[in-house]
């Protein structure tokens, strides 16, 4: 039986994640800092159902703690780390740039060295769509140079992936790179676009659509359809490889609104704003190796997936 290290693992994704190796019989280890980004008791929430399971463990660390994280990897003997532990969101990044630094390129050293240090068979680095900032072609391939990112949280990432090849080169550990592309669902953190724009609509507060939503594209994939993916991703143990895992169908963000009001049945008050600097206009995976060498194949609905959130919002949030 394999055991897997998931940092971030209380966390929108990570938590999924967990849940889905649990449910294949693998062992799972969460890492997670708990921090309050959002309050903790959602990610505590996240994980009530994986506690419950013999297979699945639970620890509050730091990645910036390389020893205590090191404390962890050599009580659990991790066969495979997918790190997913990171400050998210490009527009608070603007605001602390040395936070994002510290926990997205420190944090990611620590994770990378005691992968070496403890004899990891392959690891899974979550990287984001945001390191192409305005790509020359589209949709965006993972060959593109994607070194011009439009803000800090971008600029880390990528300097993750830089030091993930670097420790794969040195020392031979086999080393996935992936590029998610606007993943939602149930669990979606409160900065994220489904959560804020619904608890704006439930208040009656107006919601910000660059450019009234129109010519603005987001390649919104669903968490059910992602996760998949990073499973493969862990399994493939490629020396080095990036991939897009994104739906690769672009959605403008006014049928978005559409779409979002059609589900939970309130009405949205718009405010039309121009789109600031480090805002894309458009987002859109290439798929196409990630169809080939994962088996990767995206298939929920906007409106399916929007439908999953808003029944987890009810329940979670509205209670």
């Amino acid at each position: 039986m394999n055991t897997y290290l998931v940092t971030g693992g209380a966390g929108f994704i990570g938590s999924h994640l967990c849940e889905a190796l649990l449910a294949r019989g693998d062992r799972v280890a969460c890492v997670d800092n708990f921090n309050d980004y959002y309050t903790p008791d959602r990610k505590r929430r996240n994980i009530a159902t994986a506690l419950q399971n013999p297979n699945y463990s639970c620890h509050e660390v730091d990645i910036r703690d390389h020893a205590a994280l090191g404390g962890v990897f050599k009580a659990v003997q991790p066969t495979h780390v997918a790190h997913f532990a990171a400050m998210a969101g490009p527009r608070r990044s603007i605001e602390q740039p040395w936070l994002y630094a510290a926990v997205n390129i420190d944090g990611t050293v620590n994770v990378l060295d005691n992968a070496r240090l403890h004899g990891v068979k392959a690891v899974v680095l979550a990287s984001t769509s945001s390191v192409y900032g305005i790509p020359e072609r589209v949709p965006f391939q993972e060959d593109d140079p994607a070194n011009r990112p439009l803000s800090p949280y971008g600029a880390t990432k990528k300097a993750s992936e830089v030091m993930a090849y670097t420790y794969h080169y040195l020392y031979g550990v086999p080393t996935t790179v992936v590029r998610p592309f606007t993943v939602f669902g149930p669990r979606g953190r409160p900065d994220m676009t489904p959560h804020l724009f619904v608890t704006a609509m439930r208040q009656g507060k107006p919601i910000t659509l660059f450019n009234g939503g129109r010519e603005i594209y987001r390649d919104y994939t669903y968490v059910g359809d992602f996760v998949p993916g990073v499973m493969a991703a862990l399994e493939v143990a490629r020396p080095y490889e990036i991939f897009n895992l994104g739906n690769s169908k672009p959605i403008e963000m006014c049928h978005f609104m559409d779409v979002l009001q059609q589900v939970t049945g309130l009405k949205a008050i718009i405010e039309e704003k121009p789109a600031p600097r480090g805002e894309p206009l458009r987002t859109h995976a290439d798929i196409s190796k990630a169809r080939e060498l994962l088996g990767y194949n995206p298939s929920t609905t906007l409106e399916t997936g929007l439908s999953n959130f808003w029944n987890w919002y009810q329940q979670e949030i509205m209670v």
